[in-house]
């Protein structure tokens, strides 16, 4: 059974792709048990974040994943091979150790992954798809990450998504300061972006959620106020900048709401950012003219230019990582040899019970112990060097010799010590 991992991502498939096979975080445990059925695949676990979509598995084909992921998401396997990537043992190892500590990120060093991975390998370990490889690849994995955190600059001045998002807001308006401001969403993403955003005082911030509760407490973080998300149709035309990103599966905001908007507004420019996968906006929107909608995809190529900085850095982390995979992949080499320790180790058990068992009745006999305990090492000496020995008798020609140093080796017989 093989460790490795398979997906598609920002570096290799356009949003339209990467929104076809991202998951519902709701049925996580259902989509990971239903993964387990597929042929060969014994231990798995899934990261779907806005920019990936990872399965990490340990089975015997990688292909009955990838033929399970396009199954899955009711695709033609054609439809996504020209984006999938697959990496074997070795490479699944590096991958998700430069995953989790920001090396693979659209924003270089961000700190979210870490703590989206540590999710995916908390849904796998509810849904029992955990196993003792993959559960280990994990520890190893978010050790990793942090090592790199703390030892190098990767981390230090990234140009987040929130920041990017306000970069082009000011491309737009010559003052975010004069304009009101929806955040969409509730969760971590809007929290960013609404923290960024409240640092140039907008007049006015809003954030439209499911639950008026908990968009409420957000909002007054940032001396806002909430509404309901069935409530957007008839407000949207308020609003000036609208960030969306929620976990829904459907668009939020369609082509005839915005239409609506822009009339109400006397065709007042607007911008929108779409940070969720799948997309909260319909993509037809962007044809509107007065409307300038951004997705993860425009965002990413601001967040590029903020590499050059940071190169040092990524030298440095990737010279831990390539040391510490080598350190898993020893682990991982050590765990064969562990049915023929455990047997070498039942063995000499049975032969050390065997001698103890027999020098205890001659003690009880009356025996001289000093006799006994001389019996005892020779029995033992006997028993556990008869195998080597008969194994090096029986040994003819060239076997023999291989035989002769591999016991040298164990034994170290030619050390001197």
């Amino acid at each position: 059974m093989q460790l490795f991992a398979l997906g598609i991502n920002h570096h290799t498939a356009p949003l339209a792709v990467r929104e076809q096979v991202a998951f519902d975080p709701l049925r996580m445990g259902q989509a990971l048990h239903d993964l387990l059925r597929a042929k060969t695949v014994r231990e798995a676990a899934i990261l779907s974040t806005c920019n990936r979509t990872e399965l990490y598995c340990a089975a015997e084909q990688p292909q009955a994943a990838a033929d399970w992921l396009a199954e899955y998401h009711s695709l033609s396997p054609q439809k996504i091979q020209p984006y999938l990537y697959q990496h074997p043992q070795q490479d699944a190892v590096r991958h998700m150790f430069r995953v989790a500590a920001g090396l693979d990120s659209m924003v270089l060093g961000e700190p979210q992954i870490l703590g989206q991975m540590k999710q995916a390998a908390r849904a796998a370990e509810e849904a029992g798809t955990l196993g003792t490889l993959l559960g280990k690849l994990f520890q190893r994995t978010f050790a990793v990450a942090k090592e790199v955190r703390s030892t190098t600059a990767i981390g230090a001045n990234t140009v987040s998504m929130a920041a990017a998002a306000v970069h082009l807001s000011a491309r737009i308006f010559d003052s975010i300061a004069a304009q009101q401001v929806l955040f969409i969403g509730a969760g971590e993403m809007i929290e960013l972006c609404a923290a960024h955003f409240a640092a140039q005082k907008p007049k006015r911030i809003t954030i439209a959620n499911r639950t008026l509760e908990r968009g409420a407490d957000l909002a007054a973080r940032f001396g806002g106020d909430a509404m309901r998300l069935d409530q957007l149709g008839e407000r949207l035309a308020d609003y000036d900048i609208v960030v969306s990103c929620t976990a829904s599966s459907l668009p939020i905001i369609g082509l005839g709401m915005v239409e609506r908007a822009l009339k109400a507004r006397r065709h007042r420019p607007m911008v929108m950012v779409d940070l969720a996968v799948p997309r909260d906006i319909e993509a037809e929107v962007t044809r509107l003219d007065d409307v300038f909608l951004y997705t993860l995809d425009d965002l990413g190529q601001i967040v590029e230019s903020g590499l050059e900085s940071r190169q040092a850095a990524v030298v440095e982390a990737e010279a831990i990582i390539t040391d510490r995979v080598s350190g898993f992949l020893h682990w991982l080499e050590s765990r064969e040899t562990v049915p023929t320790i455990r047997a070498l180790r039942d063995t000499a058990e049975r032969a050390r019970r065997h001698e103890v068992e027999h020098a205890l009745k001659l003690l009880a006999r009356g025996d001289d112990p000093a006799k006994v305990l001389d019996a005892l090492s020779h029995g033992l000496t006997n028993k556990l060097l008869h195998a080597p020995t008969h194994a090096l008798n029986q040994a003819e020609g060239r076997e023999r010799a291989e035989v002769a140093e591999l016991i040298s080796r164990i034994y170290r017989l030619n050390s001197g010590e």
